[in-house]
């Protein structure tokens, strides 16, 4: 059998014919595509400072405070005191604070709100805005265990009421550097004025 026979010089211009139309509908397309795009509302990349324009911003700057207030005021939220006047020191609530004990706390789950708020920092901060973001989640993971270390320091052996302290000193190291993260984090989304 013979091969097929090369098509007519028409037949092969109806070919490039047909290609150059696929090829302008497809350009078309494409630019109709953009177009669409473009007329989409998109938020603005860096809001004027409304924490109402980044999703979970008013979760942030409550968070931010509650834990400016708790390292203002550390002795008396980390002290709990019986009816009898017997006072211990308990770090319950610095995983509170943190958002590690509820879902109704500002900071529950926090990382996720970060994670997503990186969209709206100015494309100059990004690596400022990612390194405060691992920043604040290590030195959160850090005080959890601090805190929690802290809970059972009177019970370890060798422990007592030093240890108990002690791990809560270190609790406090990290929540200082955590809030200075979420400081970071904060003044990157320009959430405060």
């Amino acid at each position: 059998a013979a091969p097929p026979a090369p098509p007519a010089p028409a037949a092969r211009a109806g070919q490039d014919t047909r290609r150059g139309q696929l090829s302008s509908a497809a350009a078309a397309l494409g630019a109709a595509a953009a177009s669409s795009l473009a007329a989409v509302a998109l938020p603005p990349l860096t809001p004027a400072g409304a924490a109402e324009a980044v999703p979970g911003g008013e979760r942030l700057l409550t968070g931010l405070k509650n834990l400016r207030y708790l390292l203002k005021n550390w002795n008396e939220e980390t002290t709990v005191c019986n009816q009898a006047g017997e006072c211990t020191r308990d770090a319950q609530v610095v995983r509170k604070y943190l958002g590690l004990r509820s879902t109704k706390d500002p900071l529950y789950k926090i990382e996720v709100v970060i994670d997503k708020g990186q969209r709206f920092v100015d494309p100059d901060d990004v690596e400022a805005y990612v390194e405060a973001s691992e920043g604040y989640q290590s030195t959160v993971s850090l005080a959890n265990s601090m805190a929690y270390t802290s809970l059972f320091g009177e019970y370890n052996p060798g422990g007592g009421e030093a240890t108990v302290e002690k791990y809560l000193e270190e609790s406090r190291k990290q929540v200082t550097e955590a809030t200075d993260y979420l400081e970071t984090v904060v003044r990157l989304l320009k959430l405060e004025q």
